[in-house]
């Protein structure tokens, strides 16, 4: 295991509920999350994407983060 764990856990959790909130009320929030750091913890590069994804949406619309995250996000959520 590469990571600790717990910065990825609230990254993901983060990520998936505001995908979730955004795009898709009937998204699968828990497997979304599971798969995120399960990936997280296993791959440094991931781990740092989840961050940099996490870090882009705070504090921005939905639409604001769709084209601004875009890029961060996208090996996150689909």
């Amino acid at each position: 295991m590469v990571g600790c764990g717990v910065d990825a856990a609230i990254d993901c959790n983060s990520i998936c509920d505001r995908y979730a909130s955004c795009y898709d009320n009937d998204y699968d929030t828990s497997a979304c999350e599971s798969r995120c750091r399960d990936n997280a913890n296993d791959d440094e590069d991931y781990e740092r994407k989840a961050d940099m994804c996490d870090a882009c949406l705070t504090d921005r619309a939905c639409t604001s983060a769709t084209f601004a995250c875009a890029t961060d996000c996208a090996t996150i959520v689909p």
